[in-house]
């Protein structure tokens, strides 16, 4: 592999927006976490921002060193897969325990975790 120097200016260029795009996207969902009220809601927001950030990342990454190399590099690919796969089934696991332990305790789901949220510092 050769250093970093010797990328084209336009590879850098990608490289750097999708970057910067993935950190974006993954603060917004991370920002998400804290400003949402209830459990339901929380949990939505980092599970896209994790998704699309690590996509984008990722594409980072595969720009970076398949310009090294001269050749395509596709471990990305897996980390992006794995992370593709397990986030939203993950989502579906937290959700599901949440909703059936509101079910067991008799609370309606959708009201009782918005009305007894703390409210979002402003």
């Amino acid at each position: 592999m050769s250093s970093a120097s010797e990328i084209s200016a336009l590879s850098a260029f990608f490289t750097a927006a999708f970057l910067l795009l993935g950190s974006a996207l993954t603060l917004i969902g991370s920002l998400g976490l804290l400003r949402l009220r209830s459990f339901y809601e929380r949990v939505h927001a980092p599970t896209l921002g994790t998704t699309l950030g690590v996509g984008c990342i990722a594409m980072s990454s595969i720009v970076y060193f398949s310009t090294l190399a001269g050749q395509v590099a596709l471990r990305e690919v897996l980390i992006v897969l794995f992370v593709t796969i397990t986030t939203p089934i993950t989502l579906m696991v937290l959700v599901r325990a949440a909703l059936f332990r509101d079910q067991t305790e008799g609370q309606d789901a959708s009201r009782a975790n918005i009305e007894s949220a703390p409210r979002p510092r402003e």
